[in-house]
């Protein structure tokens, strides 16, 4: 059976991936064994860090020819399991992902950004490492803003993650998958810094 096929093939009293997709953005949520759960609940940092790092991803990889995109896309990780990660990334000379409709081509990189409750902790270090591993993406980036950390996974000729890099300062310049792109992790702490001495005065 093709993989279009068991996007659209569900099992009674649960959700499809095309029944996830078309959900409203009133009914946010991912999809897991074929219901929807609830996704984390990103406040204002979170979203900074997005568009942050976004920039930076996009400006690399645009002018080469590869894509970046933020959250919100829906990839169909399985047939009953559907993810929105933070940011995607395709390179240059990979398959590239449809214009419209639920998305199951991998991207090369999938990056998440950990927000502070357990609850997500888990569900980006834990439950996504086995869904994005599944599903083929290459590299995992787990940035986490309350440890000021960041961490990159690869995936393996046995399909499964190991540790390609973990950083948590200095300007990194040998980034696995991403030649030619250099991110300075001080700038991204320095941000966090700015917006929780800005919001936290506001508070």
């Amino acid at each position: 059976m093709s993989r279009k096929a068991l996007i659209e093939t569900g099992v009674e009293g649960t959700l499809t991936i095309a029944d996830w997709y078309v959900m409203t953005e009133d009914e946010p949520g991912e999809l897991v064994d074929g219901h929807l759960v609830e996704e984390e609940m990103p406040g204002y940092l979170h979203e900074a860090l997005v568009i942050l790092l976004g920039s930076i991803l996009r400006g690399w990889v645009v002018p080469l020819g590869g894509l970046a995109a933020g959250s919100d896309a829906k990839f169909a990780v399985s047939p009953q399991r559907g993810r929105k990660p933070d940011l995607t990334v395709y390179l240059p000379g990979s398959r590239k992902p449809p214009l419209h409709g639920p998305i199951d081509v991998p991207p090369d990189v999938a990056v998440e950004i950990v927000s502070p409750t357990p609850r997500d902790g888990r569900r980006d270090r834990v439950e996504k490492v086995g869904d994005y591993a599944a599903f083929g993406i290459r590299y995992y980036w787990i940035l986490d803003p309350q440890l000021r950390s960041l961490e990159i996974l690869e995936l393996s000729a046995d399909g499964r993650y190991v540790h390609a890099l973990g950083a948590s300062e200095g300007e990194i310049e040998h980034i696995p998958g991403c030649e030619g792109l250099v991110l300075n992790l001080e700038e991204l702490w320095a941000e966090i810094e700015r917006l929780e001495q800005t919001l936290g005065s506001e508070s």
